[in-house]
């Protein structure tokens, strides 16, 4: 185990959808393990692979103190929606109230190649969708209104840590969507 630098907006890695996981072993365990410790020190609700530039389809969670982890998933969300503050360690210190489905459903396997379903509402469903939409080269600022996803890159461009990305000449890129995001995106 060991603790990861976490990929900042602007590196391609972060809306480059992620491979499916194929070979349950010891490398995807210490992923996992490496997830969770960066997750932790961080501290954040959820960290996937490609935040720490592994284009793979896992991640993990803490959510009212329960750790977890997924590979491989698919939601099934419910048609209720909820508001609700959302960050992301990939955009650090930036909040803005995203909708998201209220309750989640997420089936996957894993580390050990076992599958397994969670479900969760309200914040667990938030993290699970968060995490998944990693997977699919999907940022959280992808799901903003069209104001505040305006406000949300004023802000990353005025950031500190946006200069890191932009001096490695790493051009921000923002992908639409293609779930439905209930009228609230472009």
């Amino acid at each position: 185990m060991s603790l990861q630098p976490i990929r900042l907006f602007g590196d391609p890695v972060l809306v480059t959808p992620a491979a499916t996981v194929i070979d349950f072993d010891k490398e995807l365990r210490t992923l996992v393990a490496d997830l969770t410790e960066t997750m932790l020190d961080a501290p954040g609700a959820g960290l996937a692979a490609p935040q720490i530039g592994v284009p793979l389809r896992v991640f993990v969670w803490d959510v009212d103190e329960a750790l977890g982890h997924l590979i491989n998933p698919t939601l099934d969300l419910s048609e209720e929606i909820q508001e609700g503050e959302e960050g992301c360690l990939s955009f650090p210190d930036m909040r803005y109230d995203t909708p998201r489905a209220f309750r989640a459903v997420a089936k996957g396997w894993n580390m050990f190649g076992e599958p397994i379903t969670v479900e969760g509402t309200e914040l667990l469903a938030r993290a699970l969708q968060h995490e998944t939409d990693h997977l699919d080269g999907i940022l959280f600022i992808d799901r903003l209104s069209k104001a505040d996803r305006k406000s949300a890159m004023k802000e990353i461009r005025e950031s500190d840590w946006f200069g890191i990305a932009a001096a490695s000449g790493l051009t921000p890129h923002i992908k639409l969507s293609p779930h439905d995001t209930f009228g609230r995106s472009l």
